[in-house]
């Protein structure tokens, strides 16, 4: 009987914000994964582990958790003013599919860095010393991130004294601008708001009619008040997560939301678009104690907002998400910015399970229509481990 042996594929393993993935240079990888298609997901999917009926991931590069189940995909870019084309895969952890529906925000603040170390930025945008603007298009969702990335002696500076909730050790710090940022996702007209309200009942079968905000922004994203359904917004991740009825509610949320925003035509889809919209919980300032048994006061922050990803409440808050928290709490009479005490706002620091974040955003309105220029939040990034990663060659 004869085996057919691994090959290997150049790659880098990244940490970016408080998520993982594994990034490579378009050109390195097999020509039959060079377009997008099964054979592609098929060469992710075994890069990950995927799928992993036991929900760990052994056999593969991920971490058995939506934060760390991620791929990015980076080449030069086609599009005028732009340095970077950046595609992201969210990898199922038990499905054999990868979510192309969305973007990661804690990985686009490796993505610049990435960039320029893997010869992706023409060499004359790069200063010897000072801060490299990495201009970059995300391809999953048709937008522009521009990338502040420190550069030491010419080549990118990784560490510092920057400290970021849910991640241990600090690094340094990668400002990112995520720019015109409402998301024209299909079906929803490219609105902020895609019903035009900023608030809006939703009948979940089950649960009840909930209050809810749903907003394009950094990803469609669905928001309830805590209160609504039973929760304070100081919960930690054992508090949703080892409950197999409060994760059954919020899929419900998530798929009946989904279709209300013109995302997916019937709740069933959503089985199949896991990554995209995240439904998130919010409250007023409250004490607590983060998952690192740091204590997080009332008085340091204005809101407090948990928030789910691919079926599990995230350990601190995924970066896309940040912007649409931003966002929306830019917005009066949102559900975020009541929650913060109303009113207009340029930023909003909120609590989330592992500490805080600051993002800002600026919005206003357009004949009538809420619009938000740009959400600017800061992250770091670091390079864990690169080289090669080996896959049997019979995996795609």
């Amino acid at each position: 009987m004869s085996h057919m042996p691994q090959i290997k594929i150049p790659a880098t393993y990244m940490r970016g914000g408080t998520s993982k993935g594994v990034f490579f240079r378009l050109q390195d990888l097999p020509a039959s994964a060079q377009a997008p298609g099964p054979v592609r997901d098929a060469l992710l999917l075994r890069v990950i582990g995927s799928p992993d009926p036991y929900g760990k991931q052994i056999d593969g590069m991920g971490g058995a958790t939506s934060s760390t189940s991620k791929t990015v995909i980076l080449s030069k870019s086609t599009r005028p003013d732009h340095d970077v084309d950046y595609l992201f895969g969210q990898v199922s952890i038990d499905k054999a599919f990868v979510d192309w529906s969305g973007n990661c925000g804690n990985l686009s603040a490796a993505v610049g860095s990435f960039a320029i170390s893997a010869g992706l930025v023409e060499l004359g945008r790069i200063p010897q010393n000072g801060m490299a603007t990495v201009r970059i298009w995300q391809a999953n969702i048709a937008k522009t991130i521009i990338a502040h990335v420190p550069i030491t002696n010419g080549a990118v500076q990784e560490t510092g004294d920057f400290e970021l909730d849910g991640v241990t050790f600090p690094a340094a710090e990668v400002q990112l601008e995520f720019m015109d940022p409402a998301a024209d996702e299909e079906g929803a007209g490219g609105s902020m708001f895609p019903t035009g309200n900023v608030v809006d009942d939703l009948d979940v079968p089950g649960v009840g009619t909930l209050q809810v905000t749903m907003i394009n922004a950094g990803i469609p994203t669905i928001f309830v008040n805590a209160d609504a359904i039973g929760y304070t917004g100081t919960e930690l991740q054992d508090a949703i997560n080892g409950d197999p009825k409060a994760l059954a509610m919020f899929e419900t949320i998530r798929a009946y939301g989904a279709v209300r925003m013109g995302l997916i035509k019937h709740i069933d889809e959503a089985a199949k678009r896991q990554h995209t919209p995240k439904v998130a919980f919010v409250a007023p300032p409250a004490d607590y104690l983060s998952s690192s048994g740091k204590p997080v006061e009332a008085a340091g922050i204005d809101v407090l907002v948990r928030a789910l990803s691919m079926g599990k409440l995230h350990h601190a808050m995924m970066g896309t998400a940040a912007v649409a928290i931003g966002t929306a709490a830019a917005v009066p009479g949102t559900l975020v910015n009541l929650a913060a005490g109303g009113g207009a706002r340029t930023a909003v620091r909120f609590g989330h399970p592992s500490g805080t974040l600051r993002v800002g955003a600026e919005a206003n309105q357009v004949d009538g229509e809420w619009v938000v220029t740009k959400a600017i939040m800061s992250r770091s990034a670091r390079v864990l481990m690169e080289g090669w990663v080996r896959v049997p060659g019979d995996a795609f």
